[in-house]
């Protein structure tokens, strides 16, 4: 029994991180959560509410995926109006400070943020039979705050950057955002902090050293450091603990997890807890009417699907359609629970090694060395049935390395941010929506979304983005 997979939160959600709509992530009581967090079982529970909230709606529960995924081009929604138009305002770049999707990012983020800011303000104080544990967990939760920061600075630019517990909420109104570079600092500075602390050696649903890695190659090839972020993910492929799985089949799926592929993921259980453990993705991201609650949130475009070549065997290893049901196509990574709707206990893969394994070939091509890239992006097509890519100038490595990441990771919420990343956001979407006939042209006011406007109206020094 995986223990991730059945955390039982009762009252200490609201004991580490008060159940507020926006940065009021206040514990009940200063003295009540002192007398809680006195022995290493307490600050346990606390640490397994952290990780549990990465399961939140808001986060990877379903806004995440989508968020990094529809704004590009290779996934639609069905319906734009559904669900309030939360997501198909991503999809014609309408999204407005009110949607729902972009308060529940924001507010879940931060009540995460306040989660870890309780662990790292009190676990000092608690002696823990076995020290190692202590500091693998210090770093554990450096991890998922500096994941979640990450998220928020990719999202929304300048946010305020809080790393201590709250215990006053009215400390933190009228400071209004911090720079992003700032909160960059923040998250390197985390990072740096749990690639000390955590184990060389994975274990299913916690980060280790490898995660902690390639989160910050990551974060630094965001900011244009791909020098650094090179040794990083260096360093993962030669720790020989991760690898790609023989074939696009093995991946996901409840069969298939905790394989070898994953460095780090968010689970989730179906059936546990009266169904309120399982992940609501699978449900939402299938076309209308082809089973319960489906949404057709997040679907692969036709066009996209085509654009395989007919060998690759993530055509339909990672997609597939209900023709009599509904003609869309949907992603399969998702695995549909028996239990009931928006219960799938397919766990959702933060980090996987075909990710860097393709992020290191990006490194190698931004700093001149794309020879060495096409080893690492010939791995990949390997295994998906392909033969060896062409590329070899290194525009050429560039646009196969792009291409290549698109059919890897379609459905999963990477394809946004790579757009982003590489600083083709603003390009690729207006010649899409030019060659489709759309009457729709973006900018860079668009690469953020807007800041919520109930986070506005409680703290009016946080100003709004430009263009909202």
């Amino acid at each position: 029994m995986n223990f991730f997979k059945y955390i039982l939160l009762g009252g200490i959600v609201c004991l580490v991180a008060a159940c507020s709509d926006e940065l009021d992530l206040t514990p009940i009581t200063e003295k009540a959560a002192n007398s809680f967090f006195a022995s290493e079982a307490e600050i346990e529970s606390a640490i397994a509410g952290v990780y549990a909230q990465l399961q939140s709606g808001g986060l990877y529960g379903l806004d995440l995926i989508g968020v990094g995924e529809i704004p590009g081009e290779d996934t639609f929604e069905e319906i734009a109006a559904n669900d309030g138009g939360r997501f198909g305002q991503l999809d014609d770049f309408s999204t407005n400070a009110d949607n729902d999707l972009v308060g529940d990012i924001w507010r879940e983020s931060y009540e995460g943020i306040q989660r870890a800011n309780v662990v790292l303000n009190r676990i000092e104080d608690i002696e823990y039979e076995d020290p190692s544990i202590k500091t693998a967990r210090i770093g554990e939760v450096k991890f998922i705050r500096a994941l979640l920061y990450f998220n928020l600075v990719r999202l929304y630019g300048d946010v305020p950057l809080v790393v201590e517990e709250t215990l006053n909420p009215s400390d933190f109104f009228g400071q209004g955002r911090t720079a992003a570079s700032e909160v960059y600092l923040q998250i390197e500075a985390d990072l740096e902090d749990a690639i000390q602390s955590l184990p060389r050696e994975k274990s299913a649903g916690r980060p280790a050293q490898g995660a902690a890695q390639a989160l910050l190659a990551d974060v630094l090839m965001n900011q244009g450091n791909y020098n650094d972020a090179r040794g990083l993910l260096e360093s993962v492929i030669n720790s020989n603990i991760y690898s790609l799985m023989p074939t696009t089949a093995d991946i996901f799926g409840m069969a298939n997890e905790g394989n070898e592929e994953v460095l780090f993921e968010v689970q989730f259980a179906s059936g546990v807890n009266g169904n309120t453990e399982g992940s609501p993705a699978a449900t939402q991201f299938r076309p209308s009417g082809t089973t319960g609650n489906a949404k057709g949130h997040n679907l692969p475009s036709e066009a996209f699907v085509n654009s395989f070549e007919a060998e690759d065997t993530r055509r339909d290893d990672y997609v597939d359609l209900d023709a009599e049901a509904n003609p869309f196509y949907f992603s399969t990574k998702y695995e549909v629970s028996p239990t009931g709707v928006n219960d799938s206990g397919t766990d959702y893969y933060v980090i996987r090694y075909a990710d860097v394994l393709l992020k290191y070939a990006e490194a190698l091509t931004e700093t001149g060395r794309q020879d060495e890239a096409l080893p690492l992006i010939n791995e990949v097509r390997n295994r998906a049935g392909l033969g060896n890519t062409t590329a070899a100038s290194q525009a050429e490595v560039r646009a196969a390395i792009e291409l290549e990441r698109r059919f890897e990771f379609i459905g999963e919420g990477h394809r946004w941010f790579d757009l982003k990343r590489t600083g083709r956001a603003v390009e690729t979407m207006n010649a899409w929506f030019q060659a489709n006939n759309r009457n729709i042209t973006i900018t860079a006011d668009n690469l953020i979304l807007p800041i919520p406007q109930s986070q506005i109206d409680t703290d009016p020094a946080i100003a709004q983005n430009s263009g909202y």
